[in-house]
This record gives structure tokens, sequence and C-alpha cells, in this order.
């Protein structure tokens, strides 16, 4: 028996997809925004700090980054509340926890950008009489953010499509919208079709916009 496609079903509930996206592009704002001063914060703690404090900043980055985000996102929303009697909604817990997980690999960016910060423009604030704190703010940071734009494109695109992951807790983003379609109609080619049309199109359009931001202030560029 042949599949036939039909798309009127999915044209008359596109009002869930569109909402989802919107939620979805401001679960990644918000917890990217989030996940910046995160990484960025123990990043620059790592870098000054002595072996202890990067030694806990190692701990938490590895455990992030070798535990899976769906599991992360059971234990926030599922296990921290029993075991610490606390109480929040599923989009409160899923941007905590993709706050988390992002600063997790922001953190790695940042200290690679900060260590390839040239020694000569550190030495050349020196000799003008800029305080640390001043070379900090004015030199490394700069530079450092120049160096990582590549690499902070490519994360924003991936925590983008990271929220897809929101859904196993019923936040009514773009994957869930998708699943309650699929439920109510059993047209689960129709939706997921349009679903990836709209991530796709999402995806290279943040690409091209933090694209364009390289292209502008990147080093050597």
């Amino acid at each position: 028996m042949g599949y036939t496609l039909n798309f009127n079903l999915i044209w008359r509930h596109f009002d869930k997809l569109w909402s989802g996206l919107l939620l979805s592009l401001e679960l990644a704002i918000v917890a990217i925004a989030i996940g910046v001063l995160i990484g960025l914060v123990l990043a620059i703690a790592y870098v000054a700090g002595d072996r202890i404090v990067r030694s806990l900043i190692g701990l938490y980055v590895e455990f992030i980054r070798n535990v899976p985000l769906i599991l992360l996102v059971y234990l926030v929303f599922y296990g921290l509340p029993q075991a610490v009697d606390i109480s929040y909604d599923a989009t409160t817990s899923f941007v905590a926890t993709l706050s988390v997980y992002s600063g997790a690999y922001l953190v790695e960016v940042f200290r690679s950008g900060l260590a390839a910060v040239p020694a000569g423009l550190i030495d050349a604030g020196k000799a003008i009489g800029l305080t640390p704190w001043q070379r900090l703010i004015h030199v490394r940071l700069p530079t450092m953010l120049r160096i990582t734009l590549p690499a902070l494109s490519n994360t924003f695109v991936s925590l983008f499509k990271d929220t897809s992951v929101a859904s196993v807790i019923a936040v009514p983003e773009l994957t869930y919208g998708a699943q309650w379609i699929n439920t109510n109609t059993f047209r689960i080619v129709e939706v997921y079709l349009v679903v990836t049309a709209m991530y796709l199109v999402t995806g290279y359009a943040i690409l091209f916009g933090l694209r364009a931001i390289e292209r502008r202030f990147a080093i050597g560029r």
C-alpha cells in the first residue's frame, strides 16, 4: 500500500511549528548568553588560577562533555528537584541545563583563544603601563574574541540544534510541535520534512549572520 503525501494537515497546524521555532530560538539565545558568561569567567579563572582551580574546571568540562545532553536534561528536570527539594518548570530546567552544557564547550573555546593571544601584544600593553586588569579588558579579551569567532559560529549553530532535546520534557519547541502534529494527524513524513526544512533554513541563516560578523572582525580576514 503506497503512501501519498498530503501537507494540508501540516499547514493547518503550522502555527505550532512556527511558535515552536520562535521558542527554540529564544531557548538558544538565552542559553548561549548564559553559557558565554560561564565559559568566559571559567576560561579566565583557568588561565589565571592555580592547579586546584584548573583541576576543578577541568573536571566540570570533562564531565559535561562526556555525558549526553539528553541525560543531563533528565537529571536536572527529574533528579535534581527530588535530591535538593526545589521546583521549576520544564523551560527553566532546560535553559539551565543547556547553559551549563554550552558553558563547558565555551570554556575550551575561550581558553584556547586566550592562549593564542600573541605575547607581543601583552608585552606592548605592559610597556605602555596597563595594569593586568586593563590588559585583560583592552588587549586579551578583544583579541581572543576575534581569534575564536570561527569556533563560536559552529558552537552557536550546534546549540540551536540541541534545543530539539527539550521535547523530551515537553517544552513546546519546534520538535515537540512536530511530535504533536504527528500524534494527531499521523502524517509523519510530511511534518518531519517541513521541520527539517525549518531547521536547515534557520541554521543557515544563523550561520550566514555569524560568518558575516566573522569576516568583519576576524584576524587576518
